[in-house]
Formats: C-alpha cells, structure tokens, sequence
C-alpha cells in the first residue's frame, strides 16, 4: 500500500509498505477515505524538528472505512464509517472520564496518538471508545461534508478544546492568537460558547475573511507589542477575558498572555516548539494557562458530531485545496507558502 513518509527536511514523498494488520486485541485497520496535512507536520517538513531522515511521516487525522477490529472491539465493526481521533483514549481512566483523554493513564503516549496515518490504510489502536461512528456512508454525504467531518479528527475538536479550557462563557471578549485551521476553529467553538466579541489576529487576507465567516468580530493584523496594543485598544486597556493561542511559538504565546486580562484564561493548544516563556513574569496578572493535547472523542461525542451533522458549524471550510496522496509534498510545500489553508489528500 502507499504511505507518506519524511525524507528529509523540505520533502516527504510517497512509498510502498505493508499494509497493516490487527496486532493487538483492541486494534482496528482502517480504509482511509480522506487524510490530511496538520500545521503540526511541518515543523518537521521546515527543518524546526530533529526527525530522522526516511522515517514515518507524522500525519494524524483520517476518517474511513473501518477494515477488520481485534476481539475486544465492540463498538464499531467492519464496514462502519469513523472518525478516527489523533487521541486514543480509553474512556474509563480519571483522565478520560474528565474529558482529557490526550493524557490518557491506561496507555502509553507512543500508542494513545496518532501517527504515519497519510496513508491508504492505517493501524489505529485502542479503538473501542475512541473511534466515533458516523451514520451511514460517505456516500451519503456531500463532499463538504466529507471535509467537516475530516476536520473532526483534530483540528475542530482542538479549537473548541483551547475555547474549554479558557473557560469561554456566554458574553466574553475573547482573542484567537493564530489564523491557522486550529485558529479559525477556535473561532467557531467560541461562537458556539456564547462569546459576545471574537478578535481574530491574523495578516492573511483569505484567513480574515473565513474568520468573519466563522463568527469573527474583528481582526487584528499587527503583530508582536504592535498586536498586542491593538487589541488592548479595542478593548479598552482591560484586556480580553480569554486568550486562545493556536500556533505554539514564543512570540504566539506571550502575546495570549499580555493581551489577557487580569484573572483570564490562556487556552494554549499550539504545540509547543521554541523557547518557552518565564510564568513568573506575568505573575501579577492571576493568569490562568491551561492546555494540552485535545479531547476529541469526548467533544465529537457530546456536541461537535450532531453541530456537524446538524448544519451549525461547517469546520470543513478549512480545507482549501484538495490533492492525492501522490501529490502529498505539493501539498506540504503550498502550506508552508501559505498558499493553502489546510490540505486535504484523497486515496486512489
């Protein structure tokens, strides 16, 4: 079968591997029927990560067809249409049953996330709670759909994880610092929380406009103490009540932190990559920071599959250029460009 790998710094290419097998009772193999390329994959494809050479390229987000289960899978069966979440959680430990399943305490890290999944077909692990269920076929659906639905396995479900853990409430001023697909989800997950006043800071003129689309009051283009006097302008001098940083860089997350207010929240789900900053200076404003990996079968399973499926939000959008697996280094190097938002790969 055909799988992305990386093989080396600014090229991943396509090459033939096994096609996987069922090697653990709570395995499932999985048809992919759409994967994708995540801002998250290209610090490695620009150089910013020590990745091995010709080693497993990092895409995590699929939705398919699932192939064949282990004998502990009960929930889903051959032939049902997943989602299948980056997150593998077990849905039973204290992590999970908080809804944190991306610091699950019944599996390891290397096996409770996704990873070498832009391929045709993928071995997902600990998929009796993670795995969710779609109705029917992707037949069935519109290819816009196909998309939202693809946008279910990360990059939705970890907008709305930095709006939760920024404690976003009916009414508040909120900041989206990253105009990425996690960014402009955050967007729409502080929408759906009731924010009053979505500031968006993003330079891009196609991201400004889905951002508007998404629910976005305002947008802030200025960067850096530019940025952050902007949207202390527009709010007065108090500062937002949340802040949700969706990049990961140090200049991303000392500008959440400065245009909080005293006593807000920083909901950071950036991966984090580059020198990290000094809590201590930013004491005095009772900060709360909190963030991590995403929830994403706990927030698929209780609101953000029926928004879908229902028409009240339309993640999907994201995806603005479409590519085969073949073309998959085209479609990491028009990410990098900024040419496109978010890249979905099809299969044969």
């Amino acid at each position: 079968m055909k799988s992305a790998i990386f093989v080396k710094s600014g090229q991943v290419a396509v090459a033939e591997i096994d096609k996987p097998t069922i090697l653990e009772e709570d395995d499932a193999v999985i048809r992919v029927v759409r994967s994708c390329v995540c801002g998250s994959d290209l610090w490695a494809y620009r150089g910013d990560d020590n990745k091995a050479e010709h080693s497993a390229n990092s895409g995590h987000e699929i939705i398919g067809i699932v192939e064949a289960v282990g004998s502990d899978i009960n929930t889903v069966k051959p032939g049902d249409f997943v989602i299948a979440p980056f997150t593998h959680g077990c849905g039973h430990c204290a992590a999970c049953r908080a809804g944190f399943e991306g610091g699950c305490q019944s599996h390891t890290y290397a096996t409770n996330f996704s990873g070498g999944y832009q391929a045709e077909y993928v071995r997902y692990t600990h998929a009796d709670w993670s795995l969710v269920k779609v109705p029917g076929q992707p037949s069935d659906y519109s290819e816009g759909m196909i998309k939202s639905f693809l946008a279910l396995a990360d990059v939705m479900p970890t907008g709305y994880h930095a709006a939760r853990v920024a404690n976003v409430q009916a009414g508040d001023t909120v900041a989206v610092v990253g105009d990425g697909a996690v960014g402009l989800c955050a967007v729409i997950a502080a929408k759906m929380r009731g924010a009053k006043r979505i500031i968006m800071m993003s330079r891009h003129e196609d991201r400004q406009k889905l951002a508007i689309e998404f629910g976005a009051t305002d947008i802030v283009a200025e960067r850096g103490e530019e940025g952050v006097a902007k949207v202390l302008e527009l709010t007065n001098g108090a500062g937002v009540d949340a802040a949700l940083e969706c990049v990961g860089t140090h200049l991303s997350t000392e500008t959440a932190i400065k245009i909080a207010r005293p006593g807000a929240a920083v909901g950071r789900v950036g991966l984090p990559h580059t020198k990290d900053v000094n809590m201590g200076d930013y004491f005095g404003k009772n900060i709360i920071f909190a963030g991590g990996p995403a929830s994403v079968t706990t927030y698929n399973k209780s609101v953000l599959l029926k928004a879908v499926l229902d028409g009240e939000i339309n993640p999907g959008k994201v995806f603005t250029a479409t590519y085969h697996l073949d073309d998959v280094n085209q479609a990491y190097q028009d990410m990098h460009d900024r040419k496109t938002i978010k890249a979905m790969l099809t299969m044969d």
